[in-house]
């Protein structure tokens, strides 16, 4: 047999199961990581002094604003991805704080490839860019929202490699 005809073959056949991953992928994400951004904001908010200071430390301008800014935003940023609910416009948020996270608090890490997917904002970093460029899947609220907002198309009715 032709070896582009395998080929093929193979791709049509892992295509249709391993897409089929995605969503239940997808949601595995958003809630873990959705949760790890929640409490590392709800910790933040705890320690609003505390963030502060160690913004300050880092040169942060109007680092009590800041600190409750990050607070915030990735406590109810969290909660927002657990939920699947306006998912890519938070992931887009979270995707900058954690570059500015990189950019502040783990310079140090930016020197090489180990040290940077070793460095703590790592996963929390491709999770929002996960989300942010494959949308949050079909069990989520951004999906069922769009479901009802468009008369006749319910989760059957969308095609494979469809997202919400």
């Amino acid at each position: 047999m032709n070896p582009s005809v395998l080929l093929a073959s193979y791709d049509r056949i892992a295509s249709r199961v391993l897409d089929r991953l995605r969503d239940p992928v997808l949601l595995l994400i958003r809630l873990t990581w959705g949760w790890m951004f929640f409490a590392t904001g709800k910790g933040k908010l705890g320690n609003l002094a505390g963030t502060a200071e160690f913004f300050a430390s880092l040169g942060l301008p109007l680092a009590g604003a800041n600190a409750l800014l990050v607070g915030l935003l990735e406590c109810f940023g969290g909660l927002l991805l657990l939920l699947g609910l306006a998912s890519r416009p938070v992931a887009l948020l979270l995707t900058g704080n954690m570059v500015v996270a990189y950019l502040t608090a783990h310079r140090g890490e930016l020197g090489g490839l180990a040290a940077f997917v070793g460095a703590a904002p790592y996963p929390y970093l491709m999770a929002a860019l996960t989300v942010l460029a494959f949308g949050p899947g079909r069990a989520s609220l951004d999906a069922l929202l769009r479901r009802r907002s468009v008369p006749g198309v319910g989760s059957a009715a969308m095609p494979q490699g469809t997202h919400a």
